[in-house]
C-alpha cells in the first residue's frame, strides 16, 4: 500500500479496495468499510464541534462493538491521541488512566459508561444514544500527524499502570516491516482474541483493515469449538497470545488439520514452546511465527518464522524471537551494565521506539542514553544464537537466589515440562522466614508431586529442585489472556 504517517490512512486504503465488504464482525453483526466509516466520520464531527480546541485526548471505554471500533477511528480521523480501555478493569486503575493521559472525552458503550460512573471521574461522554441521532457535520479525516497516536498502558513496578506514548511514525515505521513481511487480500479474515487495550490488537485491525480484509472478534466461547467457529466465520489469519495454544488443545481443537483456513498465525506476548507451535502447525498447515516486543518499541520488533531447524535454535524448548526489524540496532548488556558479546538483557534503538512514557519521570532506568542515542532497556536476557537471531531466556528479575544458587526460572520450567505427562509448567519464587523457595504449577496428567520431586531430582541440583509442585487444569489468564504469574505466586504465598 501507499505508505503514510498517519495511521488511519490504513483504514481509508481498505475503504478504497473494499468499501462494502465487513470491516469488522462482531456478535453476529458486520459493519462494511462505509458504514464504519460513516459512523467514524460523525462521531469525530462532533468531538470537534464540542471541543473548544483540536481535541486532544479521547478515551474509548467500550467493549469490542460499534462504540470502541468506530471510537478508535474517530478519535484518530479527528486528530487525537487515542486511548483504548476496558470496561472489565478495575475502577481504579480506570481512574489513574484517564487521569495520568488527562482524557478530555470519552466514547463509551453502556458498560464503559458504567465503569466510568464508577471511577468518579467528571469527564464529558458520548455513547451511542446520543451519537445515532446527532446532527453533528461529519468531519474530514484529520490530514496532519500528531505527538501521540496511541496511549497504551503497560504495568508499573509501582503498581499503577504506566502510559506508554505512540506516535504516527513509531506505529508508521512498525507497518513498513509488517506490510513488507506479509501479503493480504480483502478475502482475508483476521481473528481479534485480544483486547483493544493491548498492543498487539492494533495489528488486526491496522493489518486488516490497510488490505480490505475483515477483523472478526473471536469471544471467549469460540474457543469450546475453535475448528468450528473458524470455518464458519472464514478465519485466514489467526494472532493470540501462546496461552490460546494450550486451551484449545483443552477443548479438543488441535487435532492435525483441524484448522486448515488458517494460512497463517502468529504468537505474542509471552514465550512460545516449541511443542505448541509444532502442534499448531500441524492443526493448521500454514506458516506459524512467533514475535516478540514490548509496548515501548511499538507492538512487535523481532520475528521467527517456525520451521524444522527450530528445534536445533531452542533454548530451554523456546522458539527463538528472530532478529530485530531492519532500521533497529540492539546492544546486549551484561550484568555489569556494559556491552556483552553473547547473552544480556536486550536494549534496542530505532524508528519504532517510544518517546516514552506520559511521565518522564518512569523513563529513567528504560530509556537511556550510551554512545550519544537513546536506547529502550527491555529488562528480558536474551542470546545471540549462530546466524544472528535471538533466543529469549526470560525476564532479567527472572533470575533468582535459592540456597546460594542463581536460578533461572526458565530453566525450571523446562525441566518440569520435559517430566512424563507435564503439558507446561510455571515456575515461581516464594519467600518466607528469610529464604526463597521455588514453587511450580503444571499442568497435563495429576502426579504425585513426591513422583515428580524424584524425577526433578535426576534432572536438576538439590537446591533448584521446587519444593511445592501444584497440578492445574490450565492456568489463570489476566485480561490480555497472558498466564497470570503474580495470581500464581500469591497462591504459591498464600499456602
Amino acid at each position: 500500500m501507499t505508505e503514510s504517517p498517519l495511521l488511519h490512512q490504513r483504514f481509508l486504503h481498505g475503504l478504497a479496495l473494499a468499501p462494502r465488504r465487513p470491516a469488522v464482525r462482531f456478535g453476529g453483526r458486520a459493519l462494511s468499510y462505509e458504514e464504519l466509516h460513516e459512523i467514524a466520520l460523525r462521531w469525530a464531527g462532533l468531538l470537534t464541534a464540542r471541543a473548544r480546541r483540536p481535541p486532544g485526548v479521547v478515551g474509548v471505554l467500550a467493549e469490542k462493538g460499534t462504540t470502541a471500533y468506530a471510537g478508535i477511528l474517530a478519535g484518530l480521523y479527528s486528530g487525537a491521541t487515542v486511548v483504548p480501555m476496558d470496561p472489565s478493569f478495575p475502577p481504579l486503575r480506570v481512574r489513574w488512566m484517564l487521569e495520568d493521559a488527562r482524557v478530555e472525552t470519552v466514547l463509551a458503550d453502556g458498560p464503559g459508561r458504567a465503569a466510568l460512573a464508577a471511577t468518579g471521574v467528571d469527564v464529558p461522554v458520548l455513547s451511542p444514544a446520543e451519537t445515532d441521532g446527532a446532527a453533528g457535520a461529519p468531519t474530514e479525516p484529520a490530514a496532519a500527524a500528531r505527538d501521540s497516536a496511541y496511549v497504551l498502558f503497560t504495568s508499573g513496578s509501582t503498581g499503577r499502570p504506566k502510559g506508554v506514548r505512540l506516535t504516527d511514525a513509531n506505529l508508521a515505521a512498525y507497518f513498513r516491516t509488517f506490510d513488507a513481511r506479509y501479503a493480504f487480500a480483502p478475502e482475508d479474515v483476521f481473528s481479534q482474541t485480544l483486547g483493544l487495550n493491548f498492543d498487539c490488537s492494533l495489528v488486526d485491525m491496522f493489518g486488516a483493515w490497510a488490505a480490505g480484509s475483515a477483523v472478526q472478534v473471536v469471544s471467549g466461547r469460540a474457543f469450546g469449538d475453535l475448528p468450528g467457529f473458524a470455518a464458519e466465520h472464514g478465519l485466514t489469519v489467526w494472532f493470540s497470545t501462546p496461552s490460546a495454544i494450550a486451551l484449545v488443545r483443552r477443548m479438543g481443537g488441535l487435532r492435525p488439520g483441524a484448522l486448515p483456513g488458517l494460512r497463517l498465525s502468529y504468537f505474542a506476548g509471552e514465550a512460545l514452546l516449541c511443542s505448541d507451535a509444532e502442534q499448531w502447525q500441524r492443526a493448521t498447515g500454514g506458516v506459524v511465527e512467533n514475535l516478540y516486543g514490548p509496548t515501548e518499541l511499538t507492538i512487535t520488533v523481532t520475528g521467527h518464522r517456525y520451521s524444522p531447524r527450530t528445534r536445533e535454535l531452542a533454548v530451554n524448548g523456546l522458539v527463538p524471537i528472530g532478529r530485530v526489524h531492519e532500521g533497529h540496532d540492539r546492544v546486549l548488556l551484561g550484568p555489569d551494565g556494559e556491552p556483552a558479546e553473547d547473552e544480556g538483557e536486550l536494549c534496542v534503538t530505532g524508528a519504532q521506539m517510544s518517546p516514552g512514557y506520559l511521565d518522564p519521570e518512569q523513563d529513567r532506568g528504560r530509556f537511556v542514553e550510551m554512545a550519544g542515542r537513546t536506547w529502550y532497556r527491555t529488562g528480558d536476557r536474551v542470546r545471540l544464537l549462530p546466524g544472528g537471531e535471538l533466543a529469549y531466556l526470560g525476564r532479567s528479575d527472572s533470575q533468582v537466589q535459592v540456597h546460594g544458587l542463581r536460578v533461572e526460572l526458565s530453566e525450571v520450567d523446562q525441566a518440569v515440562r520435559e517430566l512424563p505427562g507435564v503439558t507446561d509448567a510455571v515456575t515461581v519464587p516464594v519467600t518466607a522466614g528469610g529464604t526463597t523457595e521455588l514453587a511450580v504449577f503444571y499442568t497435563g496428567e495429576r502426579t504425585a508431586p513426591v513422583v515428580l520431586a524424584g524425577l526433578l531430582r535426576e534432572r536438576l541440583p538439590a537446591g533448584m529442585v521446587p519444593r511445592r509442585l501444584e497440578h492445574l487444569a490450565e492456568f489463570p489468564l489476566n485480561v490480555n489472556r497472558k498466564v497470570d504469574r503474580g495470581l500464581l505466586a500469591e497462591r504459591a504465598a498464600g499456602s
